[in-house]
């Protein structure tokens, strides 16, 4: 048994090694190749930002944008939370007026359906994932309205949501102190497959799984923010490796090239929840298939105290990167100089 058990550690090891070889500590002396415009986007009449979660491209060109409607929570607020734009900016369609209580995290599908999550529950909503088809209308919902919970039905707290190319979905469950810390798999019909993770530190122990993206091999990649790392997946949950080099991360998305733009809102000062002392914050962007990391877009606030960078990014077709920012509540367009 003793046996056995140093074997299978070997061989975590070298999975871990072979594919994260570049895992190192986060720099901030990378190149910033990008200009910086702020609050990117026609507003709806008497509308200003709220804090923003997610920008999703879609596979026809129109972005939706996800924000709290006003301030940091759509709770009793008529504001829309979801922002269609064509890719100049100018509004399209907006919904979700009174579905939600803190709209996080999302993802397009390949038939440019729109996921989102609703990650705090109260007054029976929340604590759910909804699919939206691209008129806005509801085609799927997960988990049950205010309830919080854990199991194959119920979620608590989820914060990322994304669907595999054979139309599996794969949802992040909790948020910070929430009680699940998992992955949970289901059917494109939303039938509940598996789930893995448990609190803690060790490989494929999950602190706050904040967000989700796949590469174009199908490994997921699990932003684990509280141990200030990434880690890797294959959809069965089996763990391959975890990668520190991109910060502390609260957002992910990848591209067809396998390029990962990964957001650290949190480094800088620890505050208690164990953030990364003397890493800035900001956008750090590299390689999927190797972990290198070859640019940085530096938060305009990066060194100060409070969780101030974007958390959800996302990414045209011509490679503009959008970075969704929480407490300051603005959208940010970075584009190449």
């Amino acid at each position: 048994m003793v046996r056995r058990t140093v074997l299978a550690c070997a061989a975590i090891a070298i999975v871990s090694t072979s594919l994260g070889a570049q895992s190192q500590a986060p720099r901030n002396d990378l190149p910033q190749p990008y200009k910086t415009t702020r609050d990117w986007g026609q507003l709806p009449a008497g509308v200003v930002w709220a804090a923003v979660t997610a920008i999703e491209p879609a596979p026809d060109g129109t972005i939706y944008v996800v924000h709290r409607c006003f301030e940091n929570s759509c709770a009793g607020r008529s504001e829309a939370p979801i922002i269609k734009y064509d890719r100049s900016g100018k509004i399209l369609a907006t919904w979700g007026q009174g579905m939600f209580i803190f709209p996080h995290g999302a993802t397009v599908d390949r038939e440019g359906n729109l996921w989102v999550t609703d990650a705090r529950g109260e007054n029976g909503k929340g604590h759910q994932v909804f699919k939206f088809n691209p008129q806005g209308k509801v085609l799927m919902t997960l988990g049950k309205a205010g309830v919080s919970g854990s199991g194959p039905d119920l979620f608590d707290q989820p914060t990322d949501v994304l669907v595999a190319p054979n139309g599996d979905i794969f949802v992040a469950d909790s948020h910070r102190n929430g009680k699940n810390n998992r992955v949970v798999r289901f059917t494109k019909d939303g039938r509940f497959i598996k789930e893995w993770g448990k609190k803690g530190s060790g490989p494929g122990e999950i602190s706050e799984p904040h967000t989700i993206a796949m590469d174009s091999r199908g490994r997921l990649f699990v932003g684990d923010r509280e141990n200030n790392r990434i880690q890797i997946f294959d959809q069965e949950g089996r763990y391959l490796a975890e990668w520190r080099q991109f910060g502390r991360p609260s957002g992910i998305t990848i591209t067809a090239d396998d390029t990962i733009y990964v957001t650290d809102s949190e480094s800088g000062p620890d505050t208690g929840a164990r953030e990364l002392p003397g890493i800035k914050k900001g956008i750090r962007i590299g390689s999927a298939k190797d972990g290198l990391v070859t640019a940085f877009i530096e938060d305009m606030e990066s060194t100060v105290p409070d969780h101030s960078g974007a958390e959800g990014v996302g990414v045209d077709a011509q490679g503009n990167v959008y970075g969704g920012v929480v407490r300051r509540r603005m959208l940010e367009r970075h584009v190449k100089r």
